[in-house]
């Protein structure tokens, strides 16, 4: 029988070519519930292939109850921290039979919102969400009632499940490593100020600050996107100001590059001149000359904990918090000092 060529082939089609009836191309292309005998399921896969039949991905998923997709939306996928945590929810969702669709909202609102309702309305089993700014589209979510898992830290809400790094601690940290070098004063390129992170960040640099006995100079604070743009620019600022502290805690890996740049264009080295630390290191950081010292997330666990609270959600809130690490890389003098 040759293929349809408006290639509209029905399961009536099929079973016309193999001999059998509707429901047992159905057995056959949904694996059960009823045993095929191995002869006629060979004859209907081959009757499948002849007419080209294609099964209806959405009115399977109508009948299953589940459209077998997640869909994550993120601020911005440049981001290589983000870029991480996304690479590896995409890993997890394969190994449980489900695809994957990203929405990157560019640090746009009004992008982001259309790419929550664009998933919502493709039915995807469950979202994972990171928002552009602290005013996240929760209500939008739950009102569908898909299951919503996000990734940052938000303000604690009925039913809103949340993945969380305790940020205040890790700054405080990473704050205090640089002191313990003996120096002084720190200074920070912060997030975005309206955002929870970055409040979380500057409170734990506060923090270190107090715990030595020292004056937070708030004026070494330089907010900044989360981005490599958003750390040369801050920089930028910082020079023009006549104020380059002795020690930088910067809020992420691409903000730490960007620093770097502005630095080296005006004859400053790090960790010679400037000691640097940061938040938020990938793999990459590894790989930057000098090599950063960085606060690392567990991003597989943290994918696979995201993965289960969609997967065995019962509707209440849940909450998963994980450690986190401080990685020692050439950035804030370490290891320039051990190897004198």
């Amino acid at each position: 029988m040759a293929k349809s060529p408006g290639g509209n082939v029905t399961r009536s089609d099929v079973a016309k070519a193999a001999g059998t009836s509707v429901a047992v191309v159905s057995y056959v292309i949904n694996n059960g519930p009823r045993p095929v005998a191995e002869a006629t399921r060979l004859r209907v896969l081959e009757a499948i292939k002849q007419t080209g039949y294609r099964p209806n991905a959405v009115a399977r998923a109508l009948a299953s109850g589940s459209t077998k997709t997640f869909g994550l939306v993120v601020p911005n996928i440049s981001n290589p921290f983000v870029a991480s945590m996304a690479h590896m929810l995409l890993q997890e969702s394969l190994d449980h039979g489900h695809v994957m669709l990203l929405g990157d909202a560019g640090d746009d609102r009004k992008r982001e919102l259309e790419l929550i309702q664009g998933l919502l309305n493709r039915q995807v089993d469950g979202l994972f969400y990171t928002s552009v700014d602290r005013h996240p589209y929760i209500d939008v979510i739950q009102a569908s009632g898909t299951p919503l898992v996000m990734l940052d830290r938000v303000a604690p809400r009925p039913g809103v499940s949340m993945l969380r790094v305790n940020e205040r601690e890790a700054s405080r940290q990473v704050t205090e490593h640089l002191l313990s070098h003996g120096y002084q004063q720190v200074g920070m390129i912060s997030g975005p100020l309206e955002m929870l992170n970055a409040q979380d960040r500057i409170q734990g640099w506060r923090d270190a600050m107090a715990e030595k006995g020292l004056q937070a100079d708030e004026a070494l604070i330089f907010p900044a996107s989360y981005s490599r743009q958003g750390g040369y620019d801050a920089t930028k600022r910082m020079i023009a100001s006549g104020q380059v502290p002795r020690a930088l805690f910067t809020s992420n890996e691409g903000q730490a590059i960007g620093c770097i740049r502005a630095l080296s264009e005006h004859g400053l080295r790090v960790p010679q001149d400037v000691a640097l630390v940061c938040f938020n290191g990938t793999d990459q950081s590894a790989f930057h000359v000098p090599t950063l010292t960085t606060v690392r997330q567990p991003l597989r666990e943290m994918a696979r904990s995201a993965i289960a609270m969609l997967k065995n959600g019962d509707g209440e809130a849940q909450l998963a918090e994980f450690p986190h690490h401080l990685e020692i890389g050439e950035s804030c003098g370490c290891l320039l000092t051990q190897q004198k």
